[in-house]
């Protein structure tokens, strides 16, 4: 309703784009100035960058493209995020290098596509295995005359990507051009990050003063606000609360599946026919006795015990084969399990030593060991493996020419049929402990049996508790009688919601764009109702959600720009009250000694050694910057006068200074000064690029 409200309003702006489209042209080209498609879009804009429109055709068209190439846990929301962000982004350099004259060249181009795809691609390769810029050229014109639109569409996308990026870094590698730190730049840094000073203290921290003594008014934090504008600057925000009404299952539905697995267990009588339909307990078909009564199927593979839920291994390990378990509640299912049989050492955990010749299958240029020289050197390691107090993974590590030789030579369990016929006989013909050489096409292997285990294969006949059709009715009643008594009972949400013993979930500052509320994750719809233009504080409208509803309540919405004193005291009001007993405390002890001061403010005086500038925290009192740069800038013995610090009123007296030693040369501390710096441009720089920009962001009208 919302979009179709602010077209309606917009009737003739709309008409005048849609005249104006249709002049609209599409050029393009082979690297040239109309190398990639450019044109008037029909349509709205997403958001507005210094007075440009971005439009929302081509913004879905690259939304388009990121769905297609995101993973399946993106929301489309976060993509709706992402290229947003991308085109802003895009939008503000662009018009930075327009205005610097920031353009590449062909051979720029070039360049770049010799480090990607295209370069290792035979199709653009000449005899010689090497990238023909000719060839790829060529092609790209045959892509277009054959309006192979696919591919050409494509190489246009690619090819405006690599233009951006090869802008961008040349933009950026201008800044940091211009980046740099002087020797004595590089000797202030060293200094600060090793000069130490000890010092005495006496702390007389803000908490002394009770906050209650403290008297603010409405009118100090309306002028603090003022004055700090910039600090309480808010987004366009809402706040909401809710009362959940989960679709779970009742105690009657729990009870119900339990009776029923119950009665699957022992053969029934079929009272039609009155035949005997066998049980869980005597079926001779496990497998289709599953298919047809579990929710589970069955699952054939034999598995060890620590594949086996944890709660149950130790009972369900141990059944005799044809014995049953349960029923019992796992998750939310009733099962009832079947040992249907067992392999007694079915999984076997092998270390390895591989020695590879000549003609192996895994041989490389690197081998040049002859395979009966491999035989005798497997059937060497394998006489060292058999001393006493050798540790064979040290032996693997040492000597293996395998990939598991990192780890010791260690393969883990595996089970019968997983390795090469002789290494698997070796290895399930063999007790624990065993040792020996078998030959394979990977080479010789000398092999150390490490454990053994069983294996089981377990059927399960498993229900799901799931919520009953008279349960979920019953749920549908109740959430329809509070929603019309919260709407139109006269009652108050939260008291209506405490007669019934519901619990109301308040979430605070939601943001336009966000979809995740804390308690029912992605729920989009509740978002957009609330920030509807329609919507007015204290509406009340009901939601379906995952596994449930939710009735919801819009109870403040926030206009965008300077916040207003109800919605700052929280945290003004703190600042406001540590200046006035910061100015009350340095009142009260002004002109006194650090003697006078500790006695009388009842303060121990405390020490506080090897503090620097780069580290100024001091135990027990957190960071406070201003007290350290006070002390290291005092010389020894002088004592300062009261120091408003970050957790209360300070004076120091310096003991001693340990002054880190002169260098030869400061060019290393002035380079990672530099480096420092240069690393941080790209993000610095954008920054500040956007906090400049005026952005109008529309993304809410359409998503």
């Amino acid at each position: 309703m919302a979009i179709l409200e602010n077209i309606r309003k917009r009737t003739t702006i709309l008409i005048l784009i849609i005249g104006l489209a249709l002049f609209a042209f599409v050029a393009s080209g082979i690297f040239t100035a109309d190398f990639f498609t450019s044109g008037v879009k029909v349509g709205s804009s997403v958001a507005e960058v210094n007075g440009k429109e971005l439009s929302i055709d081509d913004f879905r068209q690259k939304l388009e493209i990121a769905t297609n190439n995101s993973g399946p846990t993106a929301s489309s929301l976060q993509l709706v995020n992402q290229v947003y962000d991308q085109e802003i982004r895009n939008a503000i350099l662009e018009e930075q290098f327009e205005t610097l004259g920031v353009v590449i060249e062909q051979d720029q181009i070039i360049n770049y596509l010799k480090n990607t795809g295209y370069a290792q691609n035979p199709q653009f390769q000449d005899a010689n295995g090497i990238f023909d810029e000719n060839i790829f050229k060529s092609a790209v014109a045959d892509w277009k005359a054959e309006e192979n639109q696919f591919l050409y569409n494509n190489w246009l996308r690619t090819e405006k990507e690599i233009i951006k990026l090869a802008k961008e870094q040349t933009y950026f590698n201008l800044i940091k051009a211009g980046v740099g730190a002087t020797l004595n730049e590089g000797q202030l840094d060293y200094k600060l990050a090793t000069d130490k000073v000890n010092f005495q203290y006496v702390r007389v921290p803000y908490s002394s003063i009770v906050d209650s003594t403290i008297t603010v008014s409405k009118s100090e934090i309306a002028s603090y606000i003022e004055k700090n504008k910039e600090d309480y600057q808010q987004e366009k925000s809402r706040d909401v609360q809710f009362v959940l009404f989960e679709e779970k299952p009742s105690e009657k539905d729990d009870a119900a599946v339990k009776n029923r697995i119950l009665k699957m267990i022992n053969d029934q009588e079929v009272s039609d026919t009155n035949e005997i339909e066998l049980g869980l307990k005597n079926t001779t078909d496990l497998a289709t006795f599953l298919d047809i009564k579990s929710d589970t199927k069955f699952d054939t593979v034999y598995r060890s015990k620590k594949e086996i839920s944890a709660i149950f291994a130790d009972s369900l390990f141990n059944l005799p084969v044809g014995a049953l378990y349960g029923p019992y509640k796992d998750g939310n299912f009733y099962k009832v399990a079947k040992m249907n049989g067992k392999k007694r050492n079915g999984e076997v955990k092998a270390s390895h030593i591989l020695i590879r010749y000549v003609g192996s299958q895994t041989a490389d240029d690197t081998v040049i060991r002859t395979k009966e020289e491999a035989k005798e050197e497997a059937n060497r390691l394998l006489r060292e493996a058999k001393k006493s107090g050798t540790v064979f993974a040290d032996l693997a590590r040492d000597n293996s020419e395998g990939p598991s030789a990192p780890n010791g030579g260690d393969l883990g369990f595996f089970q019968e049929g997983r390795m090469v016929p002789a290494f698997n006989d070796f290895s399930f013909d063999n007790p624990k402990g065993a040792l020996g050489v078998v030959e394979t096409d990977f080479g010789f292997h000398v092999i150390k049996i490490d454990d053994k285990a069983d294996l089981v294969q377990i059927g399960y006949l498993s229900l799901e508790v799931a919520p009953s059709e008279e349960t979920s009715n019953q749920l549908f009643t109740d959430v329809t009688k509070f929603e019309m008594a919260s709407t139109e009972g006269g009652k108050i949400f939260t008291d209506l919601a405490k007669e019934s013993n519901y619990l109301v979930r308040p979430v605070n500052k939601i943001k336009a764009l966000d979809e995740n509320l804390p308690g029912l994750t992605n729920q989009r719809s509740i978002v957009k109702w609330a920030f509807n233009e329609e919507t007015e504080i204290g509406d009340i409208k009901r939601f379906n959600v995952n596994d449930g509803y939710a009735v919801v309540q819009l109870t403040a919405a926030f206009k965008e720009g300077l916040m207003s004193v109800a919605d700052a005291t929280a945290t003004v009001l703190p600042k406001i009250r540590k200046e006035r007993k910061a100015s009350q405390i340095m009142s009260l002890h002004k002109g006194k000694t650090i003697e006078a001061l500790s006695s009388d403010a009842s303060q121990a005086m405390s020490n506080a050694n090897s503090l620097t500038v780069k580290s100024p925290t001091i135990p027990g009192s957190g960071s406070e910057p201003l007290v350290v740069g006070t002390a290291m800038a005092m010389a020894e013995g002088e004592t300062s006068g009261l120091i408003e610090g970050n957790t209360g009123v300070f004076m120091i007296k310096v003991i001693s200074k340990e002054l880190a030693p002169d260098v030869e040369n400061y060019s290393t501390y002035a380079n990672t000064l530099k480096n420092t710096a240069a690393s941080k441009v790209n993000t610095a720089v954008y920054n500040a690029l956007k906090e400049a920009s005026e952005i109008e962001d529309k993304r809410e009208t359409f998503y």
